[in-house]
């Protein structure tokens, strides 16, 4: 039986409790959680296509452990000469363990590892609960070694809550260890004003 993740034992020991106090549901049911996460890169009209598509595929498994479904244009736009049906991405659905294990990985290991990283919007909200982080290459997450990086491959990563919210989701996401921008300079701030004048 696999261990369960860090983040998930954390979720429902410490970050329900304290969601529940904060907003002061009457019902465990309305407690916002996670229901899913997207991982989603596009090519585009690349024009080594079928070589982007590949890497991109295999980079994605590398990091979340799930083989990608390749994702085609719904229509054609001649301005990008994309044609229908032309594959143009890739997208990984995680679920589950397999969920907050990523999270807790691009959390804890990925985000930090960002040069002058100071944490992210906290606007990326959709107005219906869900957040969505686009991330510029690849090469922040430890499993992918540096020196067999073929070409960068940007993705977004797509958060999907029951939250009914922004402000419901951006607790959420806050009490699992997310670095909102506001969070972080919040923290400088407090960390800056206890320091003994010089």
């Amino acid at each position: 039986m696999t261990q369960e993740p860090e983040l998930l034992t954390d979720y429902k020991t410490r970050v329900i409790p304290a969601l529940r106090e904060k907003h002061g549901y009457a019902n465990i049911h309305q407690i916002p959680k996670i229901t899913k996460v997207v991982i989603n890169t596009c090519i585009g009209s690349a024009p080594d296509v079928k070589e982007s598509l590949e890497i991109a595929r295999t980079e994605l498994t590398t990091i979340t452990g799930q083989r990608p479904v390749t994702t085609m244009a719904k229509k054609a736009i001649s301005n990008f000469k994309l044609r229908e049906n032309q594959a143009i991405g890739a997208k990984v659905t995680l679920r589950g363990k397999i969920m907050y294990e990523f999270l807790e990985r691009l959390i804890k290991t990925a985000l930090p590892r960002i040069r002058d990283f100071r944490g992210i919007s906290p606007r990326a909200f959709d107005g219906q609960g869900n957040y969505t982080l686009g991330v510029a290459d690849q090469s922040i997450f430890p499993e992918i070694e540096l020196d067999r990086i073929k070409k960068n491959v940007g993705f977004d990563v797509t958060i999907v809550t029951t939250a009914s919210t922004n402000a419901e989701a951006k607790s959420l996401l806050t009490e699992l260890g997310m670095p909102f921008t506001d969070k972080v300079k919040k923290q400088a701030d407090n960390k800056s004003a206890t320091l003994p004048a010089a």
